[in-house]
């Protein structure tokens, strides 16, 4: 059996800040900004949306897309390191909300890498037969956990969801392969302080973490699949700092041009950055029925990730 996605939808937030806002009371600047993050504006959620207000759009929109009645979806994944509560969790609310039958629902925690742990989360639940179609969400509101006072991470996040629907497809088509795992030692280099509730990051020792990691797990997936980096037509890595991007594109030898930027756009957007990059490379068109495609996350955990996949079904043009 192959599986894979069938439809993709998301949810950007209408507010734009650019890197100007946070000079007029950091000592910061637009040309630091873009220099160190490759960051030159993101996306802030009004006050009066959660994370599960952002996730249900772009549920909606993605059943949307892939053509499925609600009442087919038999599970529903969300990846956030922001919902709306402890518990009830973010894929509960959703499941009401979407007006789903009965459904599992969870969510998973594994902050940035949390869209590919979670893609792999449903591609067992499709091959042992006991779901058809798995709603996937990566959903953030991260200006809730960072502190907007810190010149070193206030820069650097945004908001956003993106949800795509896990099924079969056609022969030739889907998930080839995934490496993922995990360094738990490195937890106390990206978490959220408890007594403040604001995020923490040490972003010297996450930076080397990332940089090693990210074209590590990439080559080994595209290894796995039985493919070269050179027929790779797409690569898409969590979108946290252009210098990581660009180093695990090094690494894995693929050229400029094939490489998903939009962190420019929307920042680092944690479990929705590579969802949200994969619906603008398609709005781009620059991902078309067969493109063979590799994603790659790190975060939070310290966690991290890779799948490599062709893209699309026989009936999707």
């Amino acid at each position: 059996m192959n599986v894979g996605i069938k439809g993709i939808g998301v949810y950007i937030p209408e507010k734009i800040v650019t890197n100007e806002h946070f000079e007029s009371y950091l000592d910061t600047s637009d040309e630091w900004i873009s220099q160190m993050t490759g960051i030159k504006e993101r996306r802030f959620a009004r006050a009066d949306q959660d994370v599960s207000d952002l996730a249900y759009i772009a549920c909606e929109n993605a059943i949307k897309n892939a053509k499925i009645k609600k009442e087919e979806i038999d599970m529903v994944i969300v990846a956030t390191a922001t919902g709306d509560h402890k518990f009830p969790s973010v894929a509960t609310m959703l499941q009401d909300k979407l007006g789903l039958r009965n459904v599992p629902a969870m969510d998973q925690l594994a902050a940035c890498t949390g869209f590919i742990y979670s893609l792999i989360t449903a591609e067992q639940f499709i091959k042992t037969g006991l779901c058809k179609n798995i709603l996937v969400v990566g959903a953030e509101k991260l200006t809730k956990i960072a502190d907007l006072n810190d010149r070193n991470t206030a820069i650097l996040f945004g908001d956003g969801a993106a949800a795509v629907i896990v099924s079969e497809v056609a022969e030739g088509y889907g998930f080839l392969s995934h490496e993922w795992g995990s360094d738990g030692s490195g937890g106390k280099y990206l978490f959220d302080n408890k007594e403040t509730g604001l995020l923490e990051m040490n972003g010297r020792e996450v930076f080397k973490f990332a940089v090693r990691i990210m074209g590590d797990v990439s080559l080994k997936s595209v290894e796995k699949a039985g493919l070269k980096p050179e027929e790779i037509d797409m690569f898409i890595p969590h979108q946290a700092n252009i210098r990581i991007m660009e180093s695990a594109r090094e690494r894995l030898g693929i050229p400029p041009e094939k490489m998903s930027v939009t962190v420019d756009r929307y920042g680092n957007t944690s479990a929705a950055s590579i969802p949200l990059s994969l619906f603008h490379e398609l709005e781009q068109g620059k991902i078309k029925n067969g493109s063979k495609l590799v994603f790659v996350g790190f975060g939070g955990g310290l966690t991290y990730g890779a799948m490599t996949l062709i893209w699309g079904d026989k009936e999707r043009k």
